[in-house]
């Protein structure tokens, strides 16, 4: 069994900060990768689901990744994936080009593509981009799960590093563990609630909205997970539940920049679609990560 396992570890999904104007505050994504960094994280995902991915224009997709790769002194993995093809293929290719270290590939959303297509989707990007790639499988946001077949056939290719679980389906995760043993493929959690499951069955770490919020007491939890500690783990999973299920009381990301305003970290300013949180939510959401911050 192979013991090359790149990406393992703790990966915060950063928040895109913004003025008011709704300018992407470049300053701001720099302070988030310090702040980040200073607290352990293993690595920087940037323009995921998170980073308001979805209300960036291409440009400003390469922007901010660019921003994070000048920044950053731990791995940047890059959200490139698009409902296009051709459109997820040039953001990687852009995002390649300007240095970063991994692509974070959201399957096609709302075309509802059927296995044969999503496996075309990752390979046509694999085959033409040089850099370690990691399929993304988020039902909720993108209408399809990917079934374990397509994920198995795709993990033996060479640009094809790893599977970030969103489906919130332990057994499946368990099973893309199982079948990519052999391979350079490594398994993160896509859901804070489930960091300890998945790494119990072999998941390697997290790529987590928590751990904007909380980054040490995350990185805490994932290191004691590697360490085989259970103990600990569960300890600090519990802790942490309350933030966890707060975090998407609402959509995300409008909980975690609601989360970092009350830890005084930066103003909760988001791209419409997005709104404030509602009052009664934000209320919860204050004690819930006092509590979580303790």
């Amino acid at each position: 069994m192979t013991t090359d396992r790149p990406f393992a570890g703790t990966y915060p999904a950063i928040v895109t900060p913004f003025h008011e104007d709704g300018s992407i505050d470049f300053e701001g994504v720099r302070e988030e990768v310090r702040r980040l960094e200073a607290a352990g994280v293993d690595g920087i995902v940037a323009c995921g689901s998170t980073g308001e991915s979805s209300t960036l224009s291409h440009d400003e997709h390469v922007e901010v990744i660019d921003a994070v790769v000048d920044e950053a002194d731990t791995p940047v993995i890059g959200g490139t994936g698009s409902n296009a093809t051709r459109e997820a293929l040039s953001l990687s290719k852009r995002a390649a080009d300007v240095g970063v270290d991994g692509l974070l590939l959201v399957s096609s959303y709302y075309n509802l593509p059927e296995p044969e297509g999503i496996e075309h989707f990752y390979r046509t990007i694999a085959d033409e981009v040089d850099v370690p790639q990691i399929i993304y499988n988020v039902p909720g946001r993108t209408g399809r799960n990917i079934p374990v077949e397509t994920t198995v056939a795709l993990a033996g290719h060479e640009n094809i590093a790893g599977y970030k679980a969103a489906s919130g389906d332990i057994a499946q995760i368990s099973e893309v563990v199982e079948r990519t043993r052999d391979e350079a493929f490594t398994v993160l959690s896509g859901d804070d609630p489930l960091t300890l499951p998945a790494m119990s069955v072999g998941g390697r770490g997290v790529i987590s909205v928590a751990a904007n919020v909380v980054p040490e007491r995350v990185c805490a939890m994932v290191d004691a997970a590697d360490a085989g500690d259970y103990e600990r783990v569960r300890d600090i999973h519990h802790d942490l539940g309350p933030l966890f299920r707060g975090l998407f009381v609402e959509t995300n990301p409008i909980p975690v920049k609601e989360a970092l305003e009350i830890r005084g970290i930066r103003e909760a300013t988001l791209r419409p679609p997005l709104t404030k949180l509602a009052p009664e939510n934000r209320s919860d959401l204050e004690r819930t990560v006092a509590e979580a911050a303790d």
